[in-house]
């Protein structure tokens, strides 16, 4: 099980987690080996533009939000690479803070947790 696997397994028990992803698919919004910090979330209020770690097709990714349409989400990366659709049920956390600054409108998305 990879670092992701194992990091949306504790976002989908109720945990919020930080760790440093590696790779360059989500620059400038994230480099490799930033800090994020990604807390459980609604996924019936996640946007258009949202960075959430969710699983499509199998595999986990912190990637954007990239449509949202008759209860399905479609995942991206910030170089316009679709991932494809996945279910809200496969969407478990939101990204709130990369390298300890607040992502935008991600205020009442996230559900509490402390960080661990």
């Amino acid at each position: 099980m990879g670092m992701l696997e194992l990091m949306a397994a504790r976002v989908a028990g109720g945990a919020t987690v930080e760790f440093r992803p590696t790779g360059s698919s989500m620059v400038p919004l994230i480099r490799s080996r930033q800090l994020v910090t990604v807390a459980p979330v609604d996924p019936a209020r996640v946007e258009v533009g949202d960075i959430v770690l969710a699983r499509v097709a199998g595999t986990t990714y912190l990637h954007l939000v990239s449509a949202v349409a008759a209860g399905r989400i479609q995942i991206s990366n910030n170089r316009g690479r679709v991932n494809g659709w996945t279910t809200p049920a496969r969407v478990f956390g939101i990204c709130v803070a990369v390298d300890g600054v607040a992502r935008p409108r991600v205020a009442g998305k996230a559900r509490g947790a402390p960080a661990g």
